[in-house]
């Protein structure tokens, strides 16, 4: 039974990013931004932080794959960039020493490098005409606003969670 739970939980956030995006008043404190959820990303840069980089890669690529499948027109750009940015993320905090504060750091870095990313191949292949700056003002501050107040409020539950996981893991 243990082993469904995480599968569920990814399963739940996955569901959930849409429903929050589907509830979102359009203008949102007076100003017509837009803000991008990324449950689902921050907490496989959790798992990948504290249960281990196999798992988080795994992870990544089976979630960043049924992303595009349902959101993105264009198979690969989730696909590629969960799993690589979850390894930046992983290497970089085998630098740094990994506790709540530096998780909630590299899970903000992660969500700038997937948000920039994501806006560069879409510039890319011509799927939006917006420029750099309008990207940064319109959709990079809110959406790293958003997750920077869902990681604080997210941090300690997941933290816990992927800490007993591991302990499990190690148990059997």
């Amino acid at each position: 039974m243990r082993k469904f739970l995480l599968p569920l939980l990814f399963l739940f956030l996955f569901i959930v990013e849409s429903l929050f995006v589907e509830f979102l008043p359009a203008k949102v404190f007076g100003f017509e931004r837009i803000l991008v959820p990324h449950f689902l990303f921050i907490a496989i840069l959790f798992l990948t932080i504290f249960v281990g980089k196999k798992q988080g890669i795994i992870y990544a690529a089976i979630f960043g794959l049924l992303f595009d499948i349902v959101y993105v027109e264009i198979i690969g750009i989730y696909l590629f960039l969960y799993p690589f940015i979850s390894y930046l993320i992983y290497k970089l905090l085998q630098v740094w020493q990994s506790n709540i504060f530096t998780a909630f750091l590299a899970a903000l870095l992660g969500i700038s490098l997937l948000e920039i990313g994501v806006y560069e191949m879409n510039s890319l292949i011509h799927v939006t005409d917006l420029d750099f700056s309008g990207f940064i003002n319109l959709r990079f501050y809110p959406t790293l606003l958003l997750n920077a107040a869902i990681t604080l409020i997210a941090a300690y539950p997941l933290k816990w969670l992927f800490e007993k996981y591991s302990e499990a893991m190690r148990d059997e």
